[in-house]
């Protein structure tokens, strides 16, 4: 009787003694570096969509063992953030303790699960060991000038009094209280990631991502290739410039406005007296709303006039100036050009404000526009109503644009980024305190190396501040120090680092977590670099791995490390929904915990559902039935060993030995899942002798460790199974001895007939010939060709 939590718990036992998936450093194998992300520990244990990507990861790493290769598997935590010093606030509780009883859990839950992860490089994003390298980094950052401070709104949580990340944002409210967020100007840290901002697409060309993992970092750094143009105004007799880029100034000719973002500082200095309150209530207004909701194209548009003019400086007409929230400060100069009759949201602001609608771009090749313009035509075409540039293509047009502006010296070529530098302060307790200390005499100084890690004090409250700084500002003790370099009075930076920070170089670690003397030995990188496959989230494809691929390109730039990419392949997995297609979460009360399934079916079961629930990529619901099923499969692999007996070696399995290396090494583990199935299927009806069984249980291993290690034994083995070599077919074995002759007339199928892989082109063509329906379909007429290809005959006629 197949006894799931029995068999389990037996082989956990044996396999946490062995120690059998530590990697070695150096080893002669050929290595294999196999990353999943690792997850935020949170209270409420591991859930079911980790477990997905937990599992196909550790069917790699297992498959890859097998194969020969020196596999590193690791796992650890990043455990910073806002979950758990929330948590700590409401309970009392300290976020440390918080920390490794979350810890606690996942690892059990993950041994639970035989996830072959090396145990012994596991990782803690906050333990002080750790972050010191951390802050180690961030020191030379900050000595390569890539380190800054400087004042930048933030997201504020007036109840909370503290900053909060994008992340940290649900539809405009505070993720901790749900109150209304604003925002705010505060100093702050930033990286400038803009400085690598060509680098991080031009790396995308040597990996091995998705297609649309690619387009995702692409579109958030955003390179735009275009022309900023300078639209000159006056207010009482003082000159006043408003640069403005364009990736299409060929439709220049066709502004009727501009406008700018509502917190451009020269708003104030150009608002008449008329419009001044209602453009400060405006600005109010916008500093509630979240970027996201500021760039969603569909929003109706709203803007205030600010009674001032500027020239264009290819017409020389005045247009009118306002401001708008749909204009972003962080995006090109903060002001846009409005061209209603060739951008959408232009279209919509024009129809809202009536401004005038004028068409410069005709399609196709005809000389003149759309009579009526219901919206806007935003494709390349003609330009039409533009003095001297008339008849040229978009194209043409913006080169000879270009020319004369920058021949005029009205404008100039430029690139832009829709990237912005990454503001890299937070106004929270429980994260890496950013190793600075402000001097009375020496102003702004970094931490000698050799002092750090700089750790996070043991505190009582973490309660936020009525000032909006960290809470670390009001503990004196350790706020209040003397300078390093003169001994006078100094006072430490009290933000911390965000959660990303973390996680941005953990990888690296992992190669060598326990030295004190550098973040990882040379040697050790050298040597395991880079990662061979990354598999995470979809929704960490942008911001987790741009910034990863940043720490690393900087660190690559310093000597540090030998590659520039540091993960050779990115593989992402999709969601595990709710049986009624919704996200799981506390609040549906839809949640499927782990330990409740392994309870009922045992661990080996939850691996194999979670593989052949759906394509691996797909987002896919959670079907209790469905289980049970995966159940009575391994029951019926359990049984097999009743129906050994002395037959010949079996081509299916030699074909399923095929199809499932295939399917793995391509991460289609549902279809793996649905050969074996196939194969027992079978072999329940036939038997199969106890060599075939062997190599079948080698294959089911990756997926099922326990059953597989338990009737491997069972079998008469001495030695473990997770230690063979994975099967290899025999090319005998899965060739067909038949297969499906088709016969066409004039291209078109016309019969099939099952032949002997034996049969020769004569053959092939008299069985044509005399096929009915072929005679049907000749009617009578002779053929003036017959075309053998192996597979298929084709009758001309």
């Amino acid at each position: 009787m197949y006894e799931p939590i029995k068999i389990e718990k037996k082989w956990q036992d044996k396999w946490n003694v062995l120690d059998l998936y530590k990697s070695e450093d150096f080893d002669k194998k050929p290595k294999k570096y196999i990353l999943a992300e690792f997850p935020y520990p949170s209270g409420d244990g591991l859930h079911v969509g980790h477990c997905r990507s937990y599992t196909a990861l550790d069917i790699i790493a297992r498959k890859s063992r097998m194969n020969g290769f020196n596999t590193l598997y690791p796992m650890g935590w990043d455990a910073f953030g806002l979950p758990t010093e929330n948590y700590a606030i409401k309970t009392g509780r300290q976020p440390k303790e918080v920390t490794k009883e979350n810890t606690d859990n996942f690892r059990r839950q993950m041994k639970a699960l035989a996830f072959s992860f090396d145990w012994s490089r596991e990782i803690n994003t906050t333990d002080p060991s750790y972050y010191k390298w951390t802050q180690w980094i961030f020191l030379q950052f900050y000595k390569a000038g890539l380190a800054y401070k400087q004042k930048a709104p933030i997201n504020w949580c007036p109840s909370c009094k503290i900053g909060l990340a994008n992340e940290e944002v649900i539809d405009g409210k505070c993720e901790r209280c749900s109150s209304e967020v604003i925002k705010k100007d505060m100093e702050q840290w930033m990286l400038r990631i803009t400085a690598y901002a060509d680098r991080l697409i031009k790396g995308l060309d040597d990996v091995d991502y998705p297609e649309r993992v690619k387009a995702q970092q692409k579109n958030w750094i955003g390179r735009s290739e275009g022309v900023e143009v300078d639209f000159y105004g006056m207010k009482e007799n003082e000159e006043y410039c408003i640069p403005i880029f364009t990736t299409r100034i060929d439709t220049i000719y066709g502004v009727s406005a501009v406008v700018l973002a509502p917190e451009h500082p020269l708003v104030m200095k150009l608002v008449s007296d008329n419009h001044k309150k209602e453009v400060e209530e405006y600005i109010e207004k916008t500093a509630k709303k979240t970027d996201l909701e500021r760039k969603e194209s569909q929003t109706e548009k709203t803007g205030v006039p600010l009674d001032a003019w500027v020239i264009n400086p290819f017409t020389k007409e005045k247009v009118s100036v306002w401001i708008s929230d749909y204009v972003m400060l962080g995006y090109g100069t903060g002001a846009v050009m409005v061209v209603p009759a060739h951008d959408e949201r232009d279209f919509a602001f024009a129809t809202k404000f009536d401004l005038n609608i004028k068409e410069v771009i005709a399609p196709g090749e005809l000389d003149k526009g759309i009579k009526t313009l219901t919206s806007a035509y935003t494709d390349e075409g003609i330009v039409i109503n533009s003095e001297e540039f008339n008849g040229l293509t978009s194209k043409d047009a913006r080169v000879k644009m270009a020319d004369n502006a920058e021949s005029k010296n009205f404008g100039r070529r430029q690139v832009n980024y829709h990237l912005r530098d990454w503001l890299f302060s937070r106004q929270h307790y429980w994260g890496e305190p950013i190793p600075i200390i402000y001097c009375d005499k020496c102003g702004e100084l970094p931490v000698p190396e050799i002092d750090l890690p700089i750790e996070l004090p043991q505190v009582d409250s973490y309660e936020p501040t009525d000032t909006g700084e960290s809470p670390l500002a009001i503990i004196d003790e350790w706020v209040n120090i003397k300078c390093f370099k003169c001994g006078g009075r100094a006072r430490r930076e009290t933000d911390t680092m965000p959660n990303w920070a973390g996680s941005s170089w953990y990888f690296l670690r992992y190669m060598d977590p326990n030295n004190n003397k550098v973040f990882a030995d040379k040697k050790n990188i050298e040597y395991w670099m880079p990662v061979d496959i990354y598999n995470g989230g979809m929704e960490h494809t942008t911001l987790h791995l741009l910034y990863s691929r940043f720490w690393n390109l900087f660190l690559f730039d310093q000597g540090l490390v030998p590659f520039s990419e540091p993960y050779k392949k990115r593989t992402s997995h999709g969601m595990v929904l709710a049986g009624d297609g919704q996200k799981m979460s506390k609040s549906r009360g839809n949640v499927v915990n782990p330990d409740e399934v392994i309870k009922e079916y045992g661990a080996d079961t939850l691996r194999l559902y979670e593989m052949f629930m759906g394509p691996f990529s797909d987002a896919i619901s959670w079907d209790a039935k469905s289980i049970v099923g995966v159940y009575r499969f391994l029951d019926k692999v359990w049984t097999l060993k009743e129906k050994i007996k002395d037959i010949e070696d079996s081509k299916l399995l030699h074909k399923t030995i095929k199809g499932v290396t295939e399917d793995i090494e391509n991460f289609k583990f549902n279809t793996a899942v649905s050969k074996m199935m196939i194969f027992v299927n079978e072999s329940t009806k036939t038997g199969l002798n106890k060599k075939d069984f062997q190599i079948f249980l080698l294959l089911l291993s990756p997926f099922a460790p326990h059953i597989t290690e338990e009737l491997w034994e069972q079998l008469g083995n001495t030695e473990l199974i997770t230690k063979q070599s994975w099967p290899i077919y025999d090319k005998n074995l899965i060739q067909d001895d038949e297969f499906e002759l088709v016969f066409q007339v004039n291209g078109k199928v016309r019969d099939r007939v099952v032949v002997n892989t034996s049969i020769d082109e004569e053959e092939a063509k008299r069985l044509a010939l005399e096929s009915e329906n072929v005679k049907k379909h000749l009617d009578n007429r002779e053929p003036k060709k017959i075309i053998f290809t192996g597979k298929l005959v084709n009758i001309v006629v």
